[in-house]
């Protein structure tokens, strides 16, 4: 017997929360959240409630829970892009297609009852957020930013009626065979010419007065015609910068200046903390906080989390200063190599980037659309 029920209670909470802990428990790829952010979800008063509601369910298979999904009316999102949709997100389910429907059919009817006319996902909140269903590179270690899920998810999925609406790319960046001379020659180039400079930060904290809230601007401003993406809110950028507090490292953050100290350029980069994760199933203990230290600051992994460029610099080469300087730390730095995270697969700006580089695409993602009858 199925039965699919409203996550209310602290039990029903702690259950949603801890079932991909368990379901992954010994997977060698899984990564998980940090707990106590997931916790925030059932928070009424949460970042994202300014803009958003959300509901969340879990399902039982003879008692047991078998499977959970959230549903997210994005009313900021629905108004920018002129759409009537509830996003899902949090799927995770065991292999069976009874469980599955169970819980799309409860967030569709949800959707329904809001006067919704699309179920669309895996997205959240923000496109800050883990987002895209894992559809190539299952043995691959995911990052602390990604949602890793089985293989058999994409079956389940499409079963239930939704189908492709776009698809992200994910590749492994390595040096390049000349070592980044000719990229640093053109940064070289692109700084001369349109006068610009470094901005500079030595520590975790000068950064963030520096340049968190520049950077969020210039997010915003870079990003605004990107898949789902939705302006942040005020609170969702301090909860933003909240988190960078924990895992940015000034080094592997590039800022470009123009003539007035305007940001106008962005790479920002994460030591990968995965492996730090996953031994305490997210749970920030005293070992874990230990072996986060070490992954940040002597990451073998970086994970590439937001390059941006301002509007007016675009198709100027003002990438080939990010990319020069991720050259570098690929160099100089014992990084094996970077991640690129989510690039969708019509994005042939950075696509054609990561050309310049020994890249290796491993991992792919998909959003979902189903039109509701």
């Amino acid at each position: 017997m199925i039965e699919v029920k409203e996550v209310k209670t602290k039990k029903q909470q702690k259950e949603f929360l801890e079932f991909p802990l368990r379901l992954y428990r010994d997977n060698p790829y899984f990564v998980p959240p940090f707990y106590m952010d997931e916790k925030k979800l059932f928070d009424p008063d949460n970042a994202h409630s300014e803009t958003s509601e959300a509901i969340f369910f879990n399902a039982y298979v003879n008692g047991k829970i078998a499977g959970r999904i959230g549903g997210i009316l994005q009313k900021a999102a629905n108004e920018k892009w002129d759409q009537k949709r509830v996003r899902f997100n949090r799927f995770d389910a065991i292999n069976d297609r009874r469980v599955a429907k169970a819980l799309f059919d409860a967030v569709e009817k949800w959707a329904n009852q809001k006067g919704m006319k699309e179920v669309c996902g895996p997205l959240g909140f923000s496109d800050l957020e883990r987002e895209g269903l894992l559809i190539e590179g299952f043995d691959q270690l995911s990052s602390y930013h990604e949602q890793y899920n089985a293989d058999y998810y994409q079956n389940l999925v499409e079963s239930c009626g939704y189908r492709k609406e776009v698809d992200w790319i994910e590749s492994k960046i390595y040096l390049p065979d000349d070592k980044g001379e000719s990229l640093q020659r053109m940064s070289d180039f692109v700084m001369k010419r349109y006068n610009l400079r470094f901005g500079a930060a030595a520590t975790i904290d000068e950064f963030y007065e520096k340049y968190a809230d520049p950077f969020l601007d210039l997010l915003d401003e870079s990003y605004k015609d990107i898949y789902g993406y939705v302006p942040l809110t005020k609170r969702e950028r301090q909860s933003i910068k909240d988190d960078m507090r924990k895992i940015v490292n000034p080094k592997y953050v590039d800022v470009a200046l123009d003539e007035n100290d305007k940001v106008v350029a962005l790479g920002l980069c994460f030591p990968s903390i995965s492996k730090a994760v996953q031994k305490s199933y997210g749970h920030l203990t005293p070992a874990a906080l230990l072996r986060l230290k070490k992954a940040l600051d002597h990451p073998k992994i970086i994970d590439l989390a937001f390059i941006a460029v301002a509007p007016e610099y675009l198709d100027k080469g003002v990438n080939a200063i990010v990319a020069a300087r991720l050259a570098r730390i690929l160099r100089e730095d014992g990084v094996e190599y970077a991640e690129t995270l989510l690039n969708l697969e019509t994005n042939t700006a950075i696509l054609q980037q990561w050309k310049r580089f020994n890249a290796v695409q491993h991992k792919r993602r998909r959003s979902y659309l189903k039109k509701l009858d």
